[in-house]
């Protein structure tokens, strides 16, 4: 698998934030927003962040981080679970505008930034599930010589990736200073479970050692709940 460069790697950036940004001002109808610039910041810091240790220390795990979306799935109800979490991803930040541009939500200043923590601390879980799995993907597949790994995170949960997605789902509506669009998160998550449902139903009949992990570590997503 070929590393990729840094220039292809950041050349990916621009259209990334304005597909980020497009719904949020488009819904609030205004560049005055300064919650979404900046979420916009701290998100492209925290990208570009995380793009530049994997490509340092994990190429291989960029490379196929960058292979992502319904499309990017072989399987199709994996397809179907992709286009249902990107379509909810979409309202989630249509919401958060039309919230901003008709002021239902009154969300203070430290609250705000509280949100930008938790968007921050989101890729630092991902940085480091993939620094401790180099067969993360973000695909639901298996690569050669792939094994199970239960260190680090994954001796915690078993889905550490998807733990960090929920702190980001959580911390985009506090950031850009939305109650309603909060609401969403139980949608958000639902959809979420059903990919780590199916996800388990695949690896337990395809990974070697996948049963005995499970058995091991018991919770999938939150220790102590699910």
């Amino acid at each position: 698998m070929d590393k990729p460069s840094t220039l292809k790697v950041f050349s990916t950036f621009p259209l990334m934030l304005a597909v980020m940004g497009a719904p949020i001002f488009l819904a609030a109808w205004s560049f005055a927003f300064w919650q979404a610039w900046l979420f916009l910041v701290v998100f492209s810091i925290a990208t570009t962040t995380h793009a530049l240790i994997l490509l340092k220390y994990a190429p291989d795990v960029l490379v196929r981080r960058m292979k992502a979306g319904p499309t990017a799935e072989t399987r199709p109800v994996q397809r179907i679970i992709m286009s249902c979490i990107t379509a909810s991803f979409v309202l989630f930040l249509v919401v958060c505008g039309l919230d901003h541009r008709f002021g239902w939500s009154n969300v203070p200043l430290p609250v705000v930034l509280f949100g930008d923590l938790l968007i921050a601390i989101s890729f630092y879980v991902f940085t480091k599930v993939c620094l401790e799995n180099h067969f993360a993907s973000a695909t639901i597949e298996l690569h050669e010589g792939q094994n199970v790994v239960s260190t680090g995170m994954y001796g915690v949960v078993r889905h550490p990736m998807y733990a960090g997605a929920l702190l980001l789902l959580l911390g985009i509506p506090l950031a850009l200073g939305s109650v309603y669009s909060g609401l969403l998160i139980f949608l958000a998550t639902g959809i979420l479970i059903w990919r780590i449902s199916d996800e388990e139903k695949f690896l337990l009949s395809h990974l070697n050692g996948y049963t005995e992990y499970c058995n091991k570590v018991r919770y999938r997503l939150i220790p102590g709940l699910y």
